[in-house]
């Protein structure tokens, strides 16, 4: 199928839209205790975006010819860990970030705490999903293999790395192979 513009941005609405309702069942409702945690967690997840990774999710499914309602849990998990780096990399001790996409950062909304919190919770809620959701798969060779390279991609030797080198490089000049 040739895509053009107008496909695209058809095709990058139903994504966000689905993604937003897979979100939506995945993060605990913000009047459930502990309600500050809950409420950061859909502040950080459900604020505006582009939900680029959740894309890239539904549109490999596409080219691979899998169902979307079988990748609902997958990219919400994306979206999950993506929320989680965001809100660890806007803390003081980070980046130390007021603003994201012109809304203050979690800790902000909220404080300190409760956003590293929020972080955490997100991270684990994106695990549980990977194990929990019935539509996803009943391979459990599968769902562990998807577990072990969110876990990869997003721990010491991925995401958490990359930001961990990112804080020991400040006012460092990197050659290419350090950058």
């Amino acid at each position: 199928m040739k895509i053009d513009s107008q496909t695209f941005e058809s095709l990058q609405a139903e994504y966000q839209l689905r993604v937003d309702k897979a979100l939506d069942h995945w993060l605990p409702d913000d009047s459930v205790n502990p309600v500050e945690l809950h409420k950061a967690m859909r502040y950080s997840v459900l604020a505006p975006g582009k939900r680029v990774r959740p894309i890239l999710v539904y549109a490999t499914a596409c080219a691979l010819g899998i169902d979307l309602e079988r990748v609902d849990g997958v990219a919400a998990a994306v979206e999950m860990i993506h929320a989680y780096s965001l809100i660890h990399d806007d803390l003081p001790a980070m980046d130390d970030d007021d603003l994201r996409r012109g809304r203050p950062t979690c800790h902000k909304q909220f404080d300190e705490a409760t956003a590293i919190l929020a972080g955490d919770a997100l991270q684990a809620l994106a695990f549980y999903v990977l194990s929990h959701d019935s539509n996803m798969t009943d391979d459990n060779k599968a769902r562990l293999q998807m577990i072990e390279k969110l876990s990869l991609f997003s721990g010491s030797r991925g995401m958490a790395g990359g930001q961990a080198i990112d804080l020991a490089s400040v006012g460092k000049l990197l050659n290419i192979a350090e950058l």
